[in-house]
């Protein structure tokens, strides 16, 4: 039996400035079971930054319900979502979000520090096992800007590593990589993904994209299917 790892129903997300309301997510309806990849692309604008803030605690939404691992999670308070994020999701950012005054060992080990109890010797394991995955533990001991931009997004995989999270939720990984690194870091997706991991991918490139087992496309706020996202695509662009 297949088991569900996000399950969302009717989800919706409409951000207020100035009186106008802008409907950013329009009853979405999203279920990833454990051990899938998946990519979401559609047009600029579309929702899916949106979409993957809410699925990753970093934000809530206005409406609808939102199941992670089993537990009802869309309407928590700071404290218990801030919780939970670090325990069961790992971020991959397309501008990496690394500290520069921190090594790389240390940039990897920051989540971990908000582990209650966890000892530091466990800490160090985990920093140099996660390292050792994405083949940056010999460079622990440099610092980000001594690094390319591809082993940056490295130690950035091996930090959401480093927790062992549930779901991995990466919003364009390859955006500020040029072609051959971009490869790089989508070949280590697709390989922890043979290893078991849940990934959850934004993309704007259907090149990337194609590496997910399932895609998932958004246009104006809701799910679409490929054949409707071209057809809508193509009454824009007229």
């Amino acid at each position: 039996m297949t088991e569900s790892m996000i399950h969302i129903e009717q989800m919706t997300k409409v951000f207020y400035t100035d009186e106008i309301e802008t409907h950013a997510l329009s009853g979405i309806h999203l279920t990833i079971n454990r051990g899938e990849y998946v990519a979401m692309s559609g047009p600029s604008g579309c929702g899916k930054s949106t979409l993957l803030s809410i699925i990753g605690l970093l934000d809530t939404p206005t409406g609808g319900q939102y199941t992670l691992n089993g537990r009802e999670v869309a309407n928590l308070n700071f404290a218990d979502r801030s919780r939970i994020r670090n325990q069961e999701i790992g971020f991959i950012f397309q501008s990496f979000n690394l500290i520069g005054d921190l090594t790389v060992a240390e940039n990897v080990e920051l989540p971990l520090t908000y582990r209650a109890g966890m000892p530091s010797a466990e800490r160090k394991r985990r920093v140099q096992e996660s390292l050792e995955r994405v083949n940056m533990a010999h460079r622990m001991r440099h610092y980000p800007a001594q690094l390319s931009g591809g082993q940056q997004q490295r130690v950035a995989v091996a930090r959401a590593l480093a927790g062992s999270p549930s779901i991995l939720l990466a919003d364009e990984p390859t955006g500020n990589l040029d072609s051959k690194n971009g490869e790089a870091v989508m070949k280590l997706l697709q390989e922890l993904h043979d290893e078991g991991a849940t990934i959850c991918m934004v993309t704007h490139d259907p090149r990337f994209a194609a590496h997910a087992e399932r895609q998932i496309h958004l246009f104006d706020g809701k799910v679409v299917a490929e054949g409707e996202l071209s057809g809508l695509l193509a009454e824009v662009e007229g």
